[in-house]
Protein backbone atom coordinates (compact mmCIF):
# COMPACT_ATOMS: atom_id res chain seq x y z
CA UNK A 1 0.00 0.00 0.00
CA UNK A 2 1.49 3.33 -0.85
CA UNK A 3 1.94 6.06 1.96
CA UNK A 4 0.16 9.47 0.81
CA UNK A 5 0.22 13.04 2.81
CA UNK A 6 -2.87 15.05 2.16
CA UNK A 7 -0.54 18.49 3.86
CA UNK A 8 -2.72 21.81 2.78
CA UNK A 9 0.54 23.02 1.57
CA UNK A 10 0.60 20.37 -1.10
CA UNK A 11 -1.95 21.62 -2.57
CA UNK A 12 -1.42 25.43 -2.68
CA UNK A 13 -1.20 27.43 -5.90
CA UNK A 14 2.72 28.01 -5.49
CA UNK A 15 3.77 24.02 -4.71
CA UNK A 16 1.44 23.02 -7.91
CA UNK A 17 2.89 26.04 -10.25
CA UNK A 18 6.33 24.03 -9.88
CA UNK A 19 4.95 20.76 -10.22
CA UNK A 20 3.12 21.54 -13.02
CA UNK A 21 6.41 23.80 -14.53
CA UNK A 22 8.50 20.81 -14.27
CA UNK A 23 6.37 17.40 -14.82
CA UNK A 24 4.86 19.42 -17.66
CA UNK A 25 8.38 19.72 -19.54
CA UNK A 26 9.57 16.05 -18.67
CA UNK A 27 11.03 16.04 -15.77
CA UNK A 28 11.05 13.79 -12.52
CA UNK A 29 10.02 16.36 -9.62
CA UNK A 30 9.77 15.51 -5.82
CA UNK A 31 9.34 17.46 -2.71
CA UNK A 32 11.89 16.38 -0.22
CA UNK A 33 13.75 16.32 3.35
CA UNK A 34 12.39 17.89 5.92
CA UNK A 35 8.44 19.30 4.64
CA UNK A 36 8.02 15.56 3.69
CA UNK A 37 9.32 14.28 6.64
CA UNK A 38 7.34 16.83 9.10
CA UNK A 39 4.57 16.04 7.47
CA UNK A 40 4.43 12.50 7.80
CA UNK A 41 5.13 12.98 11.75
CA UNK A 42 2.34 15.67 11.75
CA UNK A 43 4.54 18.77 13.00
CA UNK A 44 5.10 22.17 10.96
CA UNK A 45 6.56 22.55 8.09
CA UNK A 46 8.90 25.74 7.64
CA UNK A 47 10.35 25.33 3.79
CA UNK A 48 9.42 22.99 0.94
CA UNK A 49 12.00 21.81 -1.07
CA UNK A 50 12.40 19.86 -4.37
CA UNK A 51 14.41 17.90 -5.92
CA UNK A 52 14.79 17.26 -9.76
CA UNK A 53 16.36 15.59 -12.88
CA UNK A 54 15.75 18.88 -14.51
CA UNK A 55 19.36 21.05 -14.85
CA UNK A 56 19.83 23.93 -13.05
CA UNK A 57 19.83 25.57 -16.50
CA UNK A 58 16.55 23.66 -17.59
CA UNK A 59 14.66 25.32 -14.17
CA UNK A 60 16.29 29.06 -14.98
CA UNK A 61 14.55 28.22 -18.47
CA UNK A 62 11.15 26.69 -17.31
CA UNK A 63 11.33 29.58 -14.96
CA UNK A 64 10.91 32.18 -17.22
CA UNK A 65 9.16 30.76 -19.63
CA UNK A 66 6.21 30.08 -17.22
CA UNK A 67 6.69 33.60 -15.83
CA UNK A 68 8.48 32.58 -12.60
CA UNK A 69 10.97 34.15 -11.18
CA UNK A 70 14.39 32.22 -10.71
CA UNK A 71 16.94 32.79 -8.76
CA UNK A 72 20.45 30.89 -8.59
CA UNK A 73 21.27 31.01 -5.38
CA UNK A 74 23.34 27.84 -4.67
CA UNK A 75 23.76 27.23 -8.46
CA UNK A 76 27.41 25.73 -8.10
CA UNK A 77 25.53 23.00 -6.04
CA UNK A 78 22.39 22.35 -8.14
CA UNK A 79 20.09 24.85 -6.46
CA UNK A 80 17.52 27.71 -7.91
CA UNK A 81 15.23 29.26 -6.10
CA UNK A 82 12.33 29.93 -7.61
CA UNK A 83 9.55 32.51 -6.45
CA UNK A 84 5.89 31.97 -7.00
CA UNK A 85 4.01 35.21 -5.90
CA UNK A 86 5.05 36.14 -2.51
CA UNK A 87 6.67 32.25 -2.05
CA UNK A 88 10.02 30.99 -2.12
CA UNK A 89 11.06 27.40 -3.76
CA UNK A 90 14.60 25.99 -3.43
CA UNK A 91 14.58 23.16 -6.49
CA UNK A 92 17.55 21.07 -6.38
CA UNK A 93 18.97 18.76 -9.30
CA UNK A 94 19.67 15.30 -8.47
CA UNK A 95 23.03 15.14 -7.15
CA UNK A 96 25.79 12.61 -6.47
CA UNK A 97 29.20 13.02 -4.57
CA UNK A 98 32.41 13.47 -6.69
CA UNK A 99 35.03 14.22 -4.34
CA UNK A 100 34.04 14.89 0.02
CA UNK A 101 36.37 16.08 2.85
CA UNK A 102 34.77 16.50 5.67
CA UNK A 103 33.53 19.83 4.80
CA UNK A 104 32.63 20.24 1.43
CA UNK A 105 31.42 18.16 -1.34
CA UNK A 106 32.13 18.48 -5.24
CA UNK A 107 28.88 17.20 -6.70
CA UNK A 108 27.71 15.84 -10.50
CA UNK A 109 24.17 15.98 -11.28
CA UNK A 110 22.71 12.89 -12.50
CA UNK A 111 18.81 11.91 -13.16
CA UNK A 112 19.15 9.09 -11.11
CA UNK A 113 16.40 9.23 -8.15
CA UNK A 114 18.38 6.53 -6.12
CA UNK A 115 22.07 8.64 -6.79
CA UNK A 116 20.49 11.60 -5.10
CA UNK A 117 19.13 9.80 -2.26
CA UNK A 118 22.60 8.07 -1.37
CA UNK A 119 24.42 11.34 -0.91
CA UNK A 120 22.05 12.60 1.89
CA UNK A 121 22.63 11.68 6.02
CA UNK A 122 19.76 10.06 7.39
CA UNK A 123 17.38 7.65 5.75
CA UNK A 124 14.27 9.65 7.03
CA UNK A 125 15.82 12.36 4.77
CA UNK A 126 15.67 10.33 1.96
CA UNK A 127 11.81 10.18 1.70
CA UNK A 128 10.13 11.98 -1.55
CA UNK A 129 6.86 13.04 -2.05
CA UNK A 130 5.19 13.60 -5.76
CA UNK A 131 2.43 15.85 -7.11
CA UNK A 132 -0.25 13.66 -5.46
CA UNK A 133 1.20 13.03 -2.16
CA UNK A 134 2.55 9.84 -2.65
CA UNK A 135 5.67 8.89 -0.64
CA UNK A 136 9.06 7.05 -3.13
CA UNK A 137 10.95 5.78 -0.50
CA UNK A 138 14.01 4.57 -2.51
CA UNK A 139 16.07 3.19 0.80
CA UNK A 140 13.87 2.08 3.26
CA UNK A 141 13.93 5.15 5.18
CA UNK A 142 9.63 5.01 5.80
CA UNK A 143 9.96 2.59 8.49
CA UNK A 144 13.19 4.26 10.38
CA UNK A 145 10.77 7.65 10.01
CA UNK A 146 7.96 6.12 12.00
CA UNK A 147 9.83 4.19 14.37
CA UNK A 148 11.48 7.51 15.23
CA UNK A 149 15.20 5.79 14.84
CA UNK A 150 17.58 7.91 13.31
CA UNK A 151 19.65 5.87 11.19
CA UNK A 152 22.41 6.78 8.52
CA UNK A 153 21.90 5.78 5.23
CA UNK A 154 23.85 2.97 4.55
CA UNK A 155 27.62 2.52 5.90
CA UNK A 156 27.86 5.23 8.84
CA UNK A 157 31.52 5.76 8.74
CA UNK A 158 31.07 6.75 4.81
CA UNK A 159 28.65 9.27 5.74
CA UNK A 160 30.41 11.23 8.23
CA UNK A 161 33.09 11.03 6.69
CA UNK A 162 31.48 13.07 3.79
CA UNK A 163 30.59 15.76 6.15
CA UNK A 164 31.60 15.97 9.87
CA UNK A 165 28.65 17.98 11.03
CA UNK A 166 27.16 14.87 10.58
CA UNK A 167 28.00 13.66 13.74
CA UNK A 168 25.90 16.97 15.61
CA UNK A 169 23.37 16.59 13.11
CA UNK A 170 23.07 13.13 14.44
CA UNK A 171 22.24 14.22 17.82
CA UNK A 172 20.28 16.71 17.17
CA UNK A 173 17.95 14.60 15.00
CA UNK A 174 18.05 12.31 17.84
CA UNK A 175 16.74 15.16 20.33
CA UNK A 176 13.94 16.50 17.53
CA UNK A 177 12.64 13.24 16.20
CA UNK A 178 14.18 9.61 17.29
CA UNK A 179 12.53 7.83 20.40
CA UNK A 180 14.78 8.13 23.78
CA UNK A 181 13.54 4.69 25.11
CA UNK A 182 14.84 2.98 21.95
CA UNK A 183 18.58 4.20 22.04
CA UNK A 184 20.91 5.28 19.79
CA UNK A 185 21.95 2.98 17.03
CA UNK A 186 25.30 0.86 17.90
CA UNK A 187 26.44 1.39 14.41
CA UNK A 188 26.16 4.89 13.95
CA UNK A 189 27.59 5.54 17.70
CA UNK A 190 30.87 3.18 16.94
CA UNK A 191 30.87 5.10 13.71
CA UNK A 192 30.94 8.53 16.00
CA UNK A 193 33.70 7.43 17.91
CA UNK A 194 35.87 6.55 15.52
CA UNK A 195 35.49 9.79 14.10
CA UNK A 196 35.73 12.56 16.47
CA UNK A 197 39.04 14.00 15.00
CA UNK A 198 36.96 15.29 12.14
CA UNK A 199 34.90 17.63 14.59
CA UNK A 200 38.19 19.81 15.21
CA UNK A 201 37.90 21.33 11.46
CA UNK A 202 34.18 21.75 11.48
CA UNK A 203 33.74 26.21 10.72
CA UNK A 204 32.68 27.69 14.27
CA UNK A 205 29.46 28.62 12.35
CA UNK A 206 28.11 25.52 11.97
CA UNK A 207 29.05 23.54 15.01
CA UNK A 208 26.85 26.80 16.58
CA UNK A 209 23.84 26.48 14.36
CA UNK A 210 23.58 22.41 14.88
CA UNK A 211 24.12 23.02 18.79
CA UNK A 212 21.24 25.78 19.25
CA UNK A 213 19.01 23.63 17.08
CA UNK A 214 20.04 20.77 19.40
CA UNK A 215 18.99 22.72 22.31
CA UNK A 216 15.99 24.07 20.97
CA UNK A 217 14.49 20.81 20.68
CA UNK A 218 11.40 19.89 23.58
CA UNK A 219 13.90 17.33 25.40
CA UNK A 220 17.72 17.68 24.66
CA UNK A 221 18.94 15.72 27.64
CA UNK A 222 19.18 12.29 26.41
CA UNK A 223 20.74 13.20 23.72
CA UNK A 224 23.47 15.18 25.56
CA UNK A 225 24.00 12.73 27.48
CA UNK A 226 25.04 10.47 25.03
CA UNK A 227 26.84 13.45 23.44
CA UNK A 228 29.05 13.26 27.16
CA UNK A 229 29.24 9.93 27.37
CA UNK A 230 30.53 9.56 23.56
CA UNK A 231 33.32 12.27 23.91
CA UNK A 232 31.27 14.78 21.46
CA UNK A 233 30.84 16.98 23.93
CA UNK A 234 33.74 17.57 25.39
CA UNK A 235 35.41 17.85 21.68
CA UNK A 236 33.34 20.97 21.04
CA UNK A 237 32.75 22.48 24.13
CA UNK A 238 35.13 21.61 26.64
CA UNK A 239 33.66 21.54 30.17
CA UNK A 240 30.63 21.40 29.52
CA UNK A 241 28.19 19.12 31.66
CA UNK A 242 24.78 17.74 30.63
CA UNK A 243 23.68 16.43 34.11
CA UNK A 244 21.57 19.62 35.08
CA UNK A 245 19.48 20.00 31.35
CA UNK A 246 17.32 17.35 32.80
CA UNK A 247 16.03 18.36 35.73
CA UNK A 248 15.72 21.97 33.77
CA UNK A 249 13.46 20.63 30.86
CA UNK A 250 11.63 19.26 33.82
CA UNK A 251 10.78 22.08 35.71
CA UNK A 252 10.05 23.98 31.95
CA UNK A 253 7.10 21.33 31.58
CA UNK A 254 5.99 21.91 34.95
CA UNK A 255 5.82 25.55 34.74
CA UNK A 256 4.93 25.60 30.97
CA UNK A 257 7.85 27.55 30.03
CA UNK A 258 8.80 27.55 26.01
CA UNK A 259 12.10 25.58 25.69
CA UNK A 260 14.66 28.44 25.13
CA UNK A 261 18.09 27.86 23.66
CA UNK A 262 20.11 30.13 26.04
CA UNK A 263 18.99 29.10 28.77
CA UNK A 264 19.89 25.36 28.40
CA UNK A 265 23.21 26.21 27.71
CA UNK A 266 23.69 28.25 30.76
CA UNK A 267 22.86 25.06 32.22
CA UNK A 268 25.16 22.90 30.07
CA UNK A 269 28.41 25.19 30.69
CA UNK A 270 31.33 24.96 29.22
CA UNK A 271 34.64 26.78 28.35
CA UNK A 272 34.60 29.32 25.76
CA UNK A 273 30.93 29.36 24.30
CA UNK A 274 31.09 32.26 22.79
CA UNK A 275 33.81 31.52 20.34
CA UNK A 276 33.36 27.70 20.16
CA UNK A 277 29.82 28.20 19.15
CA UNK A 278 29.94 31.68 17.73
CA UNK A 279 26.95 33.05 19.71
CA UNK A 280 26.03 36.82 18.48
CA UNK A 281 26.43 39.86 20.48
CA UNK A 282 22.87 39.06 21.94
CA UNK A 283 23.34 35.57 22.57
CA UNK A 284 26.69 36.61 24.94
CA UNK A 285 25.12 39.23 26.34
CA UNK A 286 21.91 36.95 27.95
CA UNK A 287 24.50 34.15 29.06
CA UNK A 288 26.85 36.65 30.62
CA UNK A 289 23.56 38.15 32.80
CA UNK A 290 22.43 34.52 33.64
CA UNK A 291 25.79 33.43 34.63
CA UNK A 292 26.27 36.76 36.63
CA UNK A 293 22.73 36.46 38.10
CA UNK A 294 23.45 33.19 39.25
CA UNK A 295 27.21 33.93 40.79
CA UNK A 296 25.75 36.89 43.26
CA UNK A 297 22.72 34.91 44.18
CA UNK A 298 21.14 38.17 42.67
CA UNK A 299 17.01 37.88 43.99
CA UNK A 300 14.96 36.91 40.95
CA UNK A 301 12.16 39.39 41.17
CA UNK A 302 15.59 41.78 40.74
CA UNK A 303 16.53 39.89 37.45
CA UNK A 304 12.98 40.05 36.36
CA UNK A 305 13.14 44.00 36.89
CA UNK A 306 16.40 44.50 35.68
CA UNK A 307 16.30 42.43 32.82
CA UNK A 308 12.98 41.38 31.84
CA UNK A 309 10.48 38.38 32.47
CA UNK A 310 12.50 36.04 30.29
CA UNK A 311 15.56 36.65 31.94
CA UNK A 312 13.94 36.04 35.59
CA UNK A 313 12.09 32.80 34.55
CA UNK A 314 15.45 31.89 33.29
CA UNK A 315 17.31 32.69 36.76
CA UNK A 316 14.36 30.76 38.40
CA UNK A 317 14.46 27.65 36.65
CA UNK A 318 18.11 27.33 36.47
CA UNK A 319 18.65 28.05 40.18
CA UNK A 320 16.00 25.33 40.65
CA UNK A 321 17.46 22.70 38.98
CA UNK A 322 20.74 23.52 40.68
CA UNK A 323 19.29 22.39 43.69
CA UNK A 324 17.20 20.12 42.87
CA UNK A 325 13.67 21.78 43.93
CA UNK A 326 10.41 22.51 42.16
CA UNK A 327 9.35 25.88 41.77
CA UNK A 328 6.95 27.51 43.99
CA UNK A 329 3.44 28.51 43.34
CA UNK A 330 4.11 32.55 43.71
CA UNK A 331 7.02 32.41 40.97
CA UNK A 332 4.97 33.39 38.01
CA UNK A 333 3.40 36.44 39.98
CA UNK A 334 6.52 37.60 41.09
CA UNK A 335 8.36 37.61 37.79
CA UNK A 336 5.91 39.67 35.85
CA UNK A 337 5.27 42.19 38.54
CA UNK A 338 8.69 42.89 39.17
CA UNK A 339 9.53 42.89 35.55
CA UNK A 340 6.72 45.94 35.02
CA UNK A 341 7.89 47.70 38.39
CA UNK A 342 9.03 51.41 38.15
CA UNK A 343 11.77 52.70 40.49
CA UNK A 344 10.22 56.00 41.66
CA UNK A 345 12.89 58.18 42.31
CA UNK A 346 14.66 59.71 39.45
CA UNK A 347 18.09 62.08 39.06
CA UNK A 348 15.60 65.53 38.92
CA UNK A 349 14.52 64.46 42.39
CA UNK A 350 18.12 64.69 44.05
CA UNK A 351 19.27 67.74 42.08
CA UNK A 352 20.65 70.06 42.72
CA UNK A 353 21.85 69.09 45.93
CA UNK A 354 23.65 66.46 44.48
CA UNK A 355 25.64 66.17 41.22
CA UNK A 356 27.91 63.84 39.53
CA UNK A 357 29.65 60.75 41.27
CA UNK A 358 27.17 61.60 44.92
CA UNK A 359 24.38 61.83 42.51
CA UNK A 360 24.48 58.44 40.99
CA UNK A 361 25.92 57.18 44.00
CA UNK A 362 22.95 58.39 45.92
CA UNK A 363 20.47 56.88 43.31
CA UNK A 364 22.36 53.39 43.59
CA UNK A 365 21.90 53.30 47.26
CA UNK A 366 17.84 54.28 47.43
CA UNK A 367 17.97 51.60 44.51
CA UNK A 368 19.26 49.01 46.71
CA UNK A 369 16.36 49.66 49.21
CA UNK A 370 13.76 50.13 46.70
CA UNK A 371 14.64 46.33 46.05
CA UNK A 372 15.06 45.44 49.05
CA UNK A 373 12.04 46.43 50.11
CA UNK A 374 10.28 44.26 47.24
CA UNK A 375 9.79 47.00 45.27
CA UNK A 376 7.25 48.69 47.97
CA UNK A 377 8.96 52.20 48.92
CA UNK A 378 7.40 54.72 48.12
CA UNK A 379 9.48 58.21 47.23
CA UNK A 380 9.35 59.91 50.08
CA UNK A 381 10.08 57.03 51.97
CA UNK A 382 13.28 56.48 49.88
CA UNK A 383 14.47 60.12 50.30
CA UNK A 384 14.07 59.97 53.72
CA UNK A 385 17.13 57.24 53.75
CA UNK A 386 19.09 60.15 52.13
CA UNK A 387 20.86 62.71 54.92
CA UNK A 388 19.54 66.07 55.21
Amino acid sequence: MTTQIKAKWLSEPGTKAVFKMLNGAGHQVFLVGGCVRNALLDVPVSDIDFATSATPTDVISLAKRTGLRAIPTGIDHGTITVVVDDASFEITTFRRDVETDGRHATVAFTDDLLEDARRRDFTMNALYCDAQGHIHDPLSGLPDLLARRVRFIENADERIREDYLRILRFFRFHAQYGDPDQGVDPDALAAIAGNLDGLDNLATERVGAEIMKLLAAPDPAPALSIMQTSGVLMRILPGADASLVAPLVHLETQNDCVPNAIRRLAALGGEGQTERLKLSRKQTKRIEQLRNALEILMPVAEVSWRWGVLAGWDVALLRAAMMGQELDNEIKDLIENSAVAIFPVSAEDLMPALEGPALGAALKQLERHWIDSGFAMNKAALLSKLPD
